[in-house]
Formats: structure tokens, sequence, C-alpha cells
């Protein structure tokens, strides 16, 4: 199918003109009459002409697009990430091509060979939690793309990072319980290949030695979705007697324990109190309100594309990687 779209050259046939003089005309050249100018320009208005983002990428070796790869858009988190991208990102000049890896390694794959071959300048990633082969960043970054990794963040890769203060957060939720009398905490973890995973736990146990409370490998569960808390719920269950707190790496996590615990009897906070991470909306509206790790998302999305509109407008100028953490604080709720 013929593209409806309208170029130089069209203008030029129409007009009786040469394309250069369009192209000039257009532009404001100063060789070019204003009467051309004058006509050149309202028949553009008229046609609808809109420049060739394309060639005019290829003609300045830049495309002023960036890339943005996500786990999932549906998140809170993740679309305040986005917002504060675009607010930055659309005041420096550049726009955004959003792709979702749907927690799919393949997918994520995929995602960043069609970054590639839109020509972006450079791309933001939080990568995906089945994803155990960095050969794709790796491929990024021999192509020449600056890359900034935010929130989940890949360690083989060396380049720039902005990232949760996910130990401290950890250590605040568990703090918190542990203040309130918790003694026996359940830890509703991430996986641990991620660093994030891997911080959470660490600052549990941070909380736990802080406090001269024994580690029980058994009140570590791997579960950080609604799905794999119904999967876990009779392993949940068995535990529920005897712990009286849980820490989740998650809200959405946190309020599918709760739910769980409540339809089989337990009263939350009496009996079992909780906290999450991440402080989505739906941590306000639960029952009860869910106490929670604050993480600023749309300051990280802002960080994160600063750095790269940095490193891209700079490219001839050495700066060191660098790993900028977002501070955390915790927001007390009903549930604990």
């Amino acid at each position: 199918m013929k593209s409806n779209l309208i170029s130089i050259n069209d203008i030029a046939r129409a007009l009786g003109i040469s394309p250069s003089t369009v192209s000039r005309a257009l532009k404001d050249h100063p060789d070019i009459s204003t009467e051309t100018k004058r006509v050149v320009k309202e028949y553009a208005e008229q046609v609808n002409y809109r420049p060739n983002a394309l060639a005019l990428s290829l003609k300045r070796q830049r495309s002023n697009t960036l890339g943005l790869i996500i786990p999932e858009i549906v998140h809170h988190f993740f679309s305040s990430v986005i917002s504060g991208i675009e607010e930055l990102a659309y005041a420096k000049g550049y726009r955004i091509i959003i792709c979702q890896s749907n927690e799919d390694y393949q997918r994520e794959v995929i995602n960043t060979q069609v970054l590639l071959d839109n020509r972006v300048d450079g791309i933001i990633i939080s990568m995906s939690k089945t994803t155990t082969d960095p050969a794709h960043f790796k491929d990024l970054i021999d192509s020449g793309i600056p890359v900034v990794f935010f929130d989940r963040v890949c360690e083989e890769v060396e380049t720039d990072r902005v990232v949760i203060a996910d130990f401290e957060g950890a250590l605040l939720a568990t703090s918190h319980l542990i203040e309130r009398g918790c003694k026996k905490i359940l830890h509703l973890a991430s996986p641990q290949h991620l660093l994030i995973g891997r911080l959470r736990l660490q600052g549990y146990l941070k909380a736990l030695s802080n406090y001269g409370i024994e580690y029980d490998p058994s009140y570590v569960l791997q579960c950080d979705t609604r799905q794999e808390v119904t999967d876990l719920k009779d392993q949940i269950l068995r535990l529920a007697p005897e712990i009286d707190g849980i820490f989740a790496v998650n809200d959405f996590t946190a309020i599918a324990a709760m739910q769980l615990l409540q339809e089989n009897g337990y009263k939350i906070p009496e009996d079992i109190a909780v906290t999450g991470f991440g402080n989505d909306p739906i941590a306000s509206i639960a029952h009860p309100p869910l106490t929670t790790v604050e993480q600023r998302g749309f300051e990280m999305g802002r960080q994160s594309v600063e750095i790269l509109i940095r490193r891209i407008e700079n490219p001839s100028t050495f700066i060191d990687f660098q790993t900028r953490v977002i501070p955390v604080s915790i927001e007390k709720r009903a549930s604990s």
C-alpha cells in the first residue's frame, strides 16, 4: 500500500520548483525569497506536510528517541517511572518508545532488537525476573548504545544504574514489625538471582540480627506475586499458627497474603502484622490499609533519563559509570 505522507518531492512537483528549494524554504534559508518561503510554507501546511523523522535522524546521526523496556506497565511503580522519564525527556526534546517484556526473557530480547532497529539514541531498562542470560544487554553495549538500568539491574553489564535503597527499605519494614512485638516473621521473597531480591532478603536478615532474633530458613519463601501466594497457600497456612508477622517483597504479594489469612480466620494485625514494599495506591485502600515502603518511582525515572541524556549528548567525554540510590521511607498503616 502506498503511503499517503507528503514528501518534499511532492511539494516540489506541485509548485514546479526544485526539492532543494523547498527544503531551504522550509528552513528559512536566507538565499530563498520571502515570497517563495510563504508559498512553500502555506502549501506545506495545507497538505499537512511533516518532516521525515527517519531521514532527519540518519542525517544528524541522532534520532532524539529513547527506548524504555519495563516488565509490566500495569504496575503503579513502573507507570510512575514512565511519568518521570517522559517529563524530563520531552522537556529535553526526546521522544520515548516503550516496550513491555511482561516478565518474559524472549520478549525482552525481541524488545532490545526492536529498539536497535528503530535507531534509538539510548535505552533505559528494568530487567525481567526470568532473565538469566545477559547476552542481549551486552550486544547493546557492543553496538555503542548507552544503557541505564533501573530497579532490576543486570550485574554482569557495566553501565549506569538507578536503584532503590532496597536493603534499607527491607531493614525498615522488618524492624518496624519487630518493634511492634513480632518475633517470628515470614519473608515472602523475590527470586535470588535478582539483586533486589537478595538485598531485600539481606535487609530482613539484618533486622533480625540487630534485635537478636535467630534466623529460621523455613520463614523465607520465594513468593512475589499474587499467583504464587495462591500456589503456596498450603505452606503459608501451615506456618500461620506460629508466625506473628510477614514482610513481603511487594505490596501485591503482601495484600494477597493478608486476604488469604483473613479468609482462614486470622486477624490483621492482631494475629499477624504485615508490611509490603512499594507504596502502590492499592496499599492505602486495602483492608486494613497496608504498611509499606515508599519507592519514589517518579524520581527514579527522572534520574535515569537524566543520566542517559548526559551520556548521549557527551559521547566523547569520559564519565565514570555511576549507581544512584533513591532513598526510601516507611508508610505506617493499620496492617501493622
